[in-house]
């Protein structure tokens, strides 16, 4: 298995790159394992319940005490402290947000790379020309270590697209699944299907199918259980798409969707086989999900799905004998409260008694047009017979938010289980972490989530910063913006910069140099020169803001930069 990234770095312009990003990680104020301490296990394995706060833990243990009898989860011997999960300042519709509130792209940058950045960014830096982050998983492949990803999201969806792909918004997801080609990450498993398919096959691509592709490259397609059963590990690669969007939620499965724990005991079963060892990412991505629909009893199977692959990851990692296991979560989703109303109760007899997810009836509930329809719906998905005219009103007015309907029959429900939310978003509490190895003794008690990748990277001896520069010779992130002639206009003051060059502008002009070469801006007139002479370049200035072409730069730098469209990133070499 030949995965090593040579990082060949071409001149003074690669270096300047290089440069700009340590210096920018220096300024994150985190560490970066540097890789120079031997190896203290050959594998790990990385847990994410993505939405997992304290409620949601206390809310399984609970439901299983009630309905098993079983005191505690999986996860509990293992708990060491807690992580905080806090982002860097940017932009949230337009509004400059203090990131203290972080989505699941931004938490999961830090417990992959070990660095903070903002909402939405998916291991690049925060800056208008962002620079990728490496992230325990590629420093992984570039020692020749086997590496996964499994989860019960889509594949591309935040938490696994962090480790392996490097885009400045997680919504796209197309360029993600198309980075994973080019990852050489051995085994993807998830939903997500309609990135990887044309909008021909049911899909959102609107470029190619990539099935061909990843089979050409030795992946074996996967899509149900019987597929995923026939799998061993002879079967090196391993593409597995269980749903065009994400894996249908534990209540709504059938037999031919896996579980989360069937996932990870196949995946195990393959990379461990790799004599090199393996790193592989197991998310429990619908707890999230439930959280943001309020949708309790969902997410209690959810989080206890979770659990059950946690189990099947300890006990192969006790079995293995030089495996570290790590669990965390991103955020916790929705404020769950485990009661209401000074009510110091919480019916848990009713937990299980809702047998479908509220996303399941989402659509009939839109489509209801009476109050016996909506009476009708809810009382063949529970155990309520006696729907208020009040409650009924309630469910068909909608909740105000984006989940209409579906917001406002959980909203009833939740009411007569005895448990609240604050709304249907992401906390800022602080997330637990439980571990097994010799990680164990680097997250224990008050950590910050960057400290998951760091300490993942010195127990397996990976250098981060230098995989991390290695990308960072080869790719820069610009913000851009299109022109009404279609044309890719970049930030000039920062891609300068970001190049090695410099730049000094005032209200009547702006200039670039880069060694012996200058474009002179006029911002008045909106004409350009290069080294004096007059030069074709669109000149926009938005708030302030100079933008010119790519032209412009590679005349500038003397070099060939190019620009690739669908990952949204200047190739440099």
């Amino acid at each position: 298995m030949n995965k090593l990234m040579k990082g060949i770095i071409f001149g003074g312009l690669a270096a300047a790159v290089v440069s700009g990003a340590t210096l920018a990680g220096a300024a994150q104020g985190t560490s970066n394992a540097g890789g120079t301490a031997k190896a203290q296990s050959k594998n790990l394995i990385v847990l994410i319940g993505d939405g997992m706060g304290p409620a949601q833990i206390s809310a399984a243990r609970y439901f299983q005490q009630y309905t098993k009898g079983v005191n505690h989860l999986n996860i509990d011997p293992y708990y060491v402290g807690q992580a905080t999960t806090y982002a860097d300042r940017g932009e949230d519709g337009g509004k400059i947000v203090s990131g203290i509130v972080t989505d699941s792209a931004s938490a999961g940058t830090a417990f992959a790379t070990g660095h903070k950045t903002y909402n939405a960014g998916i291991s690049v830096s925060n800056e208008d020309v962002s620079k990728p982050f490496a992230s325990i998983i590629e420093a992984a492949e570039s020692t020749g270590k086997a590496t996964g990803l499994v989860t019960t999201a889509r594949i591309t969806h935040a938490t696994p697209a962090v480790y392996a792909s490097h885009v400045r918004s997680r919504d796209n997801e197309a360029a993600i699944a198309s980075q994973y080609l080019e990852s050489g990450v051995d085994v993807l498993m998830g939903g997500g299907k309609q990135f990887f398919v044309t909008k021909e096959e049911k899909g959102k691509r609107t470029d190619k199918s990539l099935i061909p592709d990843f089979k050409a490259k030795g992946y074996t397609v996967v899509e149900n259980t019987s597929a995923l059963n026939a799998l061993t590990s002879k079967n090196t690669k391993v593409l597995g798409l269980f749903g065009s969007s994400h894996v249908a939620y534990v209540p709504d499965r059938t037999a031919e969707t896996p579980s989360l724990a069937a996932m990870t005991s196949k995946a195990l079963n393959i990379l461990s086989a790799d004599k090199e060892g393996f790193v592989m990412m197991i998310e429990g991505g619908r707890i999230d999900h439930a959280g943001h629909a309020n949708d309790l009893p969902t997410l209690v199977q959810e989080a206890l799905d979770f659990d059950a692959a946690f189990k099947t990851a300890i006990e192969f990692a006790k079995k293995n004998g030089n495996t570290s296991v790590v669990v965390t979560a991103d955020h916790e989703t929705g404020g769950l409260s485990l009661s209401r109303d000074n009510i110091y109760e919480i019916n848990i007899d009713l937990w299980n008694k809702q047998k479908h997810s509220s996303e399941s009836l989402a659509a009939d509930l839109e489509a209801a047009q009476t109050p016996e329809e909506i009476r009708s719906i809810v009382t063949a998905n529970t155990w309520i017979t006696d729907l208020t005219d009040e409650e009924v009103t309630q469910i068909m007015n909608g909740d105000g938010s984006s989940y209409k309907r579906e917001g406002a029959y959980n909203a009833v429900i939740s009411k007569r289980l005895l448990v609240g939310w604050s709304g249907h978003g992401h906390s800022a509490v602080d997330v637990g972490v439980w571990a097994y190895g010799p990680i164990a003794d680097k997250v224990k008690g008050q950590v910050d989530n960057t400290q998951i990748a760091t300490a993942g990277a010195d127990i397996l001896g990976l250098n981060l910063k230098k995989r991390s520069a290695e990308l960072q010779s080869k790719y820069l992130y610009p913000k851009f913006k299109i022109s009404r002639d279609n044309e890719v206009l970049y930030p000039a003051e920062a891609l300068s910069k970001a190049l090695g060059g410099t730049y000094k502008g005032d209200a009547a002009s702006a200039k670039l140099t880069f060694k012996n070469n200058a474009v002179e801006i006029s911002l008045t007139g909106k004409t350009a020169k290069l080294n004096g002479k007059t030069a074709a370049y669109t000149v926009d200035i938005d708030n302030g803001v100079l933008y010119l072409p790519l032209t412009a730069f590679n005349q500038l730098t003397g070099t060939t930069l190019k620009w690739d469209s669908l990952s949204e990133r200047l190739i440099l070499r």
